[in-house]
């Protein structure tokens, strides 16, 4: 279970990251992002599709250890960065769902519902 829960997670790591780095080449993405703020993104969208390249690989690193793919995953440092991952992961669902953004609504919600729920079974360990 924690296998599938590992591959499901780093599969909507990488889709994130996707439209991260599309939204930081300037892609018309910006609806489905952040509120929705900007069809085309803004510079400040494309800074924080930047830090987010940055932050969604140590998530994807994160739970990989937990997992018992890479070393130190039942480590009280990474047990317990695991379970703020799956608190952030369930608020951005609520963010998601109540956002004023229609497409963001639509794709942002169920991406973050498929990361809590893989984020909470790897939480649990093995």
């Amino acid at each position: 279970m924690t296998t599938a829960a590992l591959v499901l997670a780093l599969a909507v790591l990488s889709v994130l990251g996707v439209v991260q780095a599309l939204i930081l080449a300037g892609f018309p993405l910006g609806e489905y992002v952040w509120g929705g703020q900007a069809r085309v993104p803004t510079p400040r969208l494309r800074w924080s599709a930047a830090i987010a390249l940055v932050i969604l690989p140590g998530f994807a690193l994160l739970l990989a250890s937990r997992a018992g793919l890479l070393p130190g995953g039942g480590s009280p440092a990474i047990i317990i960065a695991t379970w703020v991952l799956f608190a952030y992961s369930v608020l951005m669902v609520g963010l998601n769902a109540v956002s004023r953004s229609r497409p963001e609504r639509l794709t942002a919600t169920p991406a973050s519902v498929l990361l809590a729920l893989s984020t909470f079974v790897i939480a649990l360990g093995s």
